[in-house]
Order: structure tokens, then sequence, then C-alpha cells
């Protein structure tokens, strides 16, 4: 009779294992990105046409050679114009929760449209001038919508095969990612940066290095002292000119037309008190890679960022972090290993 029971016992146990490889691997199924999807979304992503002045596409501001960023400090849109905020690179963006620097979208779809008429960056008059680029050409047919007799974007399938393509981006393969899963070893140097990183130094409780997790990202928004001395003492005025701004113009216009505008933070679409100066922790994979940094561009170096982020640190917390020369080359030889090998 026992060993009936064990018996049944184990073979219900293999049975709910079985079910839940089926059901994980149906969401890894519905995951995978459609090839012909993505490669519509990349003839999208570099196609110069869809600007105002044909002379930008997105991958102008998130190139392929340089990671996905653009080596600025801060972007230039159409007829190069220039905006307020540093491009961040947009590998794992299919993952992310929160977008831009003040973490004010949550939506891939959503995001990936707005570009396109934002003045100051592609600066088209509107999606109904986007629909005309579109059906100049024969391939970006699937991408509209007939209504009324005139030729609409279908914004949700144009959403979809640019998310598509970003999707389809190479996943994270530096030495630190793959020391992650057990896949490599770190150096000592690299180790011991490891251990500084969610240790002493700190680094860990905002860029939260966890498997799977290739972004080394919390996802919330924090005060980083960097560029707020251009609204310290004066929030009331900055505040003032947001409102003025969005009388006319959307968030987005408005943040990257504007210093005063952008360095309000988050508070730009919270409007808590709280999130004035607030940026959105950014992603640490290709760090070194990926320079100027901050929200700004006006860090020049990853060494600079480091030395930033320690005495910004202190000053929060009220009580000093000390770190000696041969452990800050510890902590910058481990950012260095979550550089990717592989190439997008």
């Amino acid at each position: 009779m026992e060993k009936s029971l064990i018996k049944r016992s184990i073979t219900l146990t293999v049975m709910a294992a079985s079910l839940l490889s089926l059901v994980s691997c149906r969401f890894e199924a519905a995951s995978i990105v459609n090839p012909s999807d993505a490669d519509l979304g990349k003839k999208i992503f570099n196609d110069r046409r869809l600007s105002a002045e044909h002379d930008v596409s997105c991958a102008s501001c998130h190139r392929s050679d340089l990671h996905f960023s653009d080596g600025r400090a801060v972007s230039l849109g159409s007829g190069g114009k220039s905006g307020t905020r540093n491009s961040p690179s947009l590998l794992d963006s299919s993952r992310a929760l929160a977008f831009f620097w003040d973490g004010r979208e949550t939506s891939l779809e959503h995001v990936v449209l707005q570009p396109f008429t934002n003045p100051v960056e592609m600066g088209l008059a509107d999606m109904n001038q986007l629909a005309d680029r579109l059906a100049s050409r024969p391939e970006y047919s699937e991408l509209l919508l007939r209504q009324g007799g005139s030729l609409r974007v279908d914004k949700a399938r144009l959403a979809a095969v640019i998310s598509a393509y970003l999707g389809s981006l190479p996943a994270a393969d530096g030495p630190g990612f793959r020391h992650l899963s057990g896949q490599a070893v770190l150096d000592d140097e690299a180790l011991a940066g490891l251990a500084l990183f969610n240790g002493k130094a700190e680094c860990g409780s905002c860029h939260v290095f966890t498997r799977g997790n290739s972004k080394l990202t919390d996802n919330q928004s924090h005060h980083t002292g960097i560029g707020f001395e251009q609204v310290a003492g004066r929030i009331a005025p900055a505040i003032a000119y947001l409102d003025e701004a969005l009388a006319t113009r959307t968030l987005g216009h408005a943040i990257l037309s504007d210093k005063r505008i952008s360095e309000l933070g988050k508070y730009t679409s919270s409007r808590r008190v709280e999130d004035l100066g607030a940026f959105r922790t950014p992603s640490l994979r290709n760090v070194a890679r990926t320079g100027p940094y901050m929200h700004d561009g006006s860090v020049p170096t990853l060494e600079e960022a480091l030395e930033r982020e320690i005495y910004y640190r202190n000053l929060s917390r009220g009580t000093p972090i000390q770190l000696t020369v041969e452990e800050k080359r510890a902590l910058l030889a481990f950012l260095r290993s979550l550089s990717d090998t592989n190439t997008p």
C-alpha cells in the first residue's frame, strides 16, 4: 500500500513537471518574434525618408555599431535640431518596464511611434504625413488602412513591427552576464568589482544584478543630482514653463526643447514633488561603450560617471562610501565585463 502511494506520488510529480514544462514552452513560444515582422521593422527603423528632411531615422540616434546609442551628449533630430536628452541604448527594450529617462511611458508599442511626429526628433507634421511617406513605398502597404477614401497609418501594426525588430536584437552575452548564468568565470579583479558592486559600493541597490535582468536596473527613478543645478532655486518658474509649453506641445516635445523642463525629471509626468529631478535607473549593459553618460550626456567618461555616482550617493546617504584606487579599478573592470561580445 505504501509503495503504491509513493509510486502514485512520483507519477503525479512527473506529470505536474511535464505540465509546467508545457506551460513554460507556451509562454516562450508566445514571446518568439515573427521574422517577417522584424525584417519590416528593421526597414522602418533605418528609413530616413520617414523624417521631415529625409535626413534622420530611428537608427540615427540608436546606431547598431554603437550598441543602439549614438555617442553624442544629446541627440540631433531632423534638420539638425538639438534635444536635451542623451539617447539610451535600445538593447533589451522589449523587456523594459519603463521608458525615456523620466520613465513616463510603460508601453514599448506606444513609445516607438512618438519620434515620428516630435519636432525635435523626426519632425513629421502629423501621422497623415507619415501615411503619405509610407504610401510611397510598396513594401509598407500593410502598415496602412484605407478610411473614407484616404490612407491612414495602422498604428498598431506599425508599432508591432518596430517592436518586433527591437525584440529580435541579440541578448546580452558579456562575460559578466555569462558569469551570472554559470557560463563563464570572471578574472579576479572583475570578481572583486562584482563583490564591491553588490556590497560596499551599493551599486546593486539600484542596478539590480540578477539572472535575467540584463539591463541591471530596478526600473525606478532616483535623484542623482546631475543637472539639477539648472533649476535649483527656480523650480516654480520651471514648472510654469512646463505648463505653458503643454498648452501647445506634447510632453515629449516640451522636454526635448527646453532644458529647464527636462531637468524636472519624472515630475513632468507624475506631478509629484518627490519626483522633481528624479530619473530612471539606466541600463548598464555595454556601459563601457555607450558614453557619454547621464540623462543629459554631461559626463564624458565611465571613470567620471563612477566618481559622480559615489559623490552624490555620499550626499544622499549622509555617510561616505570610501573606495580605494584599487577598489575603483576593480569596479570598472566589472563594469567593462558587461560589454557584449556579439555584434547586433
